[in-house]
């Protein structure tokens, strides 16, 4: 087998995340404060004073469906979408969302028109991604104007990140391999490519053509059981919280 052979089959990205084992799923805690807040910006599907059709949602890289699924009661007589290029994780999302599309950020983009949707959900996915800026002027594309983008992302800046790197500690939520965890603690590869800061998060979103309403913090299910209550005392401060939680409108 040649060395351009070798290149060829050697595992890479997309071979990552279409593998069944790598987890896909968030904590509840994080994508019920993420509903809230939507359902809050959207209003109720209809309404009796004042009747509105029915909001179409995106849900970006909506992996196994569970959020969505977590998510949908609040979002109740909206149209919930759940989209993804990995097509084993859109048979398994099918199992909790009516509506499942195949799609990608990149390589001719999203299977929407331009200005259909009313809101996406782009949930622990930019840290995922090579491009995040591709995918942010995807995004904005497939949004109306003044339609609603809800971002969630893991803060490198969290509380005990912080205190990590005085240590000389690897952050929690950054990897340098995806074939295992190196100097930090955890034992799970997820594939983070990215990480934000509050501030980084906020500038970024903001220049790719969004206003910022709204930034929040939501705990992480992995904070050892010990620590929770301290990771829920964080969310008060944004900036220090495990989770990001990011509201913006289309400008």
């Amino acid at each position: 087998m040649t060395a351009q052979t070798t290149e060829q089959h050697r595992p890479g990205l997309r071979d990552f995340y279409e593998n069944p084992a790598v987890p896909v799923a968030s904590g509840d805690a994080r994508t019920l404060r993420q509903a809230r807040i939507l359902a809050a910006a959207l209003g109720p599907a209809t309404s009796p004073t004042t009747p509105t059709a029915p909001a179409t949602i995106l849900d970006i890289g909506c992996g196994d469906g569970t959020a969505a699924a977590t998510a949908a009661p609040l979002l109740a007589g909206h149209r919930l979408i759940g989209v993804d290029w990995s097509q084993d994780a859109l048979k398994r999302a099918h199992a909790h969302l009516p509506y499942v599309v195949r799609g990608e950020l990149t390589d001719g983009g999203l299977p929407f028109a331009t200005g259909s949707a009313d809101a996406v959900l782009f949930s622990e996915v930019i840290e995922h991604l090579v491009d995040p800026d591709s995918a942010l002027d995807e995004l904005r594309r497939v949004l109306r104007p003044g339609g609603h983008l809800m971002l969630s992302t893991p803060n490198l800046a969290a509380w005990y990140n912080r205190g990590l790197l005085l240590a000389g500690v690897q952050p929690v939520f950054s990897e340098v391999s995806l074939r295992g965890i190196h100097g930090r603690p955890g034992k799970e590869v997820v594939g983070h490519l990215r990480l934000y800061t509050a501030r980084a998060l906020r500038e970024f979103v903001t220049a790719a053509g969004f206003h910022v309403t709204g930034l929040t913090g939501a705990p992480f299910h992995g904070v050892p059981r010990p620590l929770r209550a301290l990771d829920r005392l964080a969310c008060a401060v944004p900036s220090a919280a495990s989770i990001l939680l990011l509201h913006a409108r289309r400008t």
